[in-house]
């Protein structure tokens, strides 16, 4: 794992660096006014949100794959919907954080490839990818298949864990789509290639509405039924960007990132490998971490309420982490692709960009919060008692509103600067070192309920943001972009794949100097 490196004395003024297609380019011009800096903004706006929209379409898209099946099988009954709610909240959401973040190491590393002109190794790392994930998929398999006695042994109830283990089972196919789905879709969007995806997405969507209809009500297959329009909905999203990836993002085609199947993905797989899981623990350390918020209600005196006034906070920051998925997922294409072609101020002007506006938006939310902290509720209920509950932690919503539209940007740019095994050791001390004892003291020992749990838990958050913003702050840009340099050339595999012209190297030491944008 690299270190952050503290900005250096700066170098000779003017150089050319590599772009995207190997050709000559210079870095981002100097910010010297506010006519400058209104259109840096403007350009870099209208880049991040291309990228950034349609990624948060299709990832709606696919999340909603498991409520459009919840919906459907709710009409089943009580234990038939309890059954699907743990099989998807548990099994696949864990399946789907732990193989979403090993894919994550692709947009490291496709997106340094491709901004450093290196467009022929981005298929052969996701070739090395696919063969990660799979295996991660098969190795998950067994939690899949002894779902019940695993479900019996933490205590739930028998006829829920008879039900709930048959359906995990059912799903456990979409595992192996997932692991398929996610690297397709990181290669993609390494090369801003997202509209496709994204109306993708929608198809399987639709067809997976389609299929429970069919399925649940027309033949009343119940349970295995809907299981099985879940699965084909995933299974759908994969073949498509399979078939799209080796269809028309060949590189004699169209100049994208398929160059065929090579055996240079059996090479380097180890240095691949540890990428991928301190991607994957990244992120998990995060999707449990807000989880564990509702478990640790679950224990308070008036539990029902409590869970249930968190659950509905939950649901709407959920729908507004929705647009931040895909600013995540832009500006980690954005800094990856510009360290890759050499020009680390444009990858700051991008950092500045996606926080600021991150922050507005989470501004505006906190905002529309408290004016409607009182109403908002009786979308999800008609009890008035539960409303008043939500009401009355309604300002730790907004306060997580404008902390959740910074902390998950500033991970993007972690991930496309490759920093994920830095970000997990930071993780792992702000959440459960700080947030998780700091929650439970204030929750339990100091008896203020799911507004200490939750606030403990948010001075998690706040300094891992914090931590991150500093990381930011403080990287030296220059080095980063020899260091993605030095990785495009060690992991580029052998033969064709790595094959590259000595002028799409960067060249490290003739970087422009960033000190005017700090």
């Amino acid at each position: 794992m690299q270190q952050q490196q503290h900005r250096q004395p700066p170098p000779p003024p003017t150089t050319t660096t590599t772009m995207h297609g190997g050709g000559k380019e210079e870095d981002a011009p100097l910010v010297r006014s506010v006519g400058d800096a209104a259109v840096m903004v403007w350009e870099e706006s209208k880049r991040l949100w291309g990228i950034g929209l349609p990624i948060a379409v299709g990832m709606v898209s696919t999340y909603a794959i498991s409520s459009i099946t919840q919906m459907f099988v709710g009409h089943l009954g009580n234990l038939p919907l309890a059954a699907a709610s743990i099989g998807l909240s548990v099994f696949a959401t864990f399946a789907l954080g732990f193989l979403l973040g090993m894919g994550s190491a692709l947009e490291t590393l496709c997106g340094q490839a491709y901004g450093a002109g290196q467009v022929a190794m981005l298929g052969v790392y996701l070739q090395r990818s696919w063969l990660i994930l799979l295996a991660s998929a098969l190795l998950m398999s067994p939690l899949f298949v002894f779902a019940r006695p695993l479900l019996l042994l933490i205590g739930q109830d028998p006829d829920v864990a008879r039900e709930a283990a048959g359906f995990a089972l059912y799903i456990l196919p979409s595992v192996f789509a997932m692991a398929l789905n996610f690297a397709a879709g990181k290669f993609l969007q390494a090369q801003s290639r997202v509209v496709v995806p994204a109306w993708i997405g929608l198809g399987a969507l639709l067809a997976c509405a389609l299929l429970n209809y069919l399925l649940v009500v027309v033949l009343g297959w119940g349970l295995p039924g809907a299981a099985l329009a879940y699965d084909a909905a995933h299974w759908i999203i994969a073949l498509a960007q399979v078939a799209y990836i080796v269809r028309w993002c060949s590189v004699d085609r169209n100049g994208g990132g398929w160059s065929g199947w090579s055996a240079a993905a059996f090479h380097d797989l180890g240095a691949f490998l540890r990428l991928s899981l301190e991607s994957a623990v990244m992120l998990c350390l995060e999707i449990w971490y807000l989880g564990l918020i509702t478990v640790l209600t679950g224990d308070l005196e008036d539990a029902q309420i409590a869970v249930d006034s968190l659950g509905v906070c939950m649901n709407v920051n959920g729908w507004e982490g929705m647009i931040f998925i895909g600013l995540n997922a832009a500006v980690s294409v954005r800094v990856s692709n510009e360290l890759g072609s050499g020009r680390p101020r444009a990858a700051w002007n991008a950092v500045v960009v996606v926080v600021g506006e991150a922050l507005l938006i989470g501004l505006l939310f906190m905002a529309l919060v408290l004016v409607f902290r009182d109403s908002f509720s009786v979308i999800f209920t008609s009890d008035a008692a539960l409303r008043h509950a939500v009401s009355k932690i309604a300002g730790l919503l907004a306060v997580t509103m404008v902390l959740n539209s910074v902390q998950p940007v500033v991970s993007g740019v972690a991930i496309g600067g490759g920093w994920q095994g830095l970000v997990a050791y930071i993780n792992l001390g702000c959440y459960y070192a700080l947030g998780l004892p700091l929650g439970y003291l204030l929750g339990y020992t100091f008896d203020l309920g799911v507004g200490g749990i939750w606030s403990g838990m948010l001075a998690g958050v706040a300094l891992q943001t914090l931590i991150l913003l500093a990381v930011v702050w403080r990287t030296d840009w220059k080095a980063e972009a020899a260091q993605a340099s030095t990785r495009v050339q060690k992991w580029g595999g052998n033969g064709k794949a790595a094959a590259t012209d000595h002028d799409q190297v960067v060249k490290p030491l003739l970087l422009p100097d960033l000190e005017s944008n700090h």
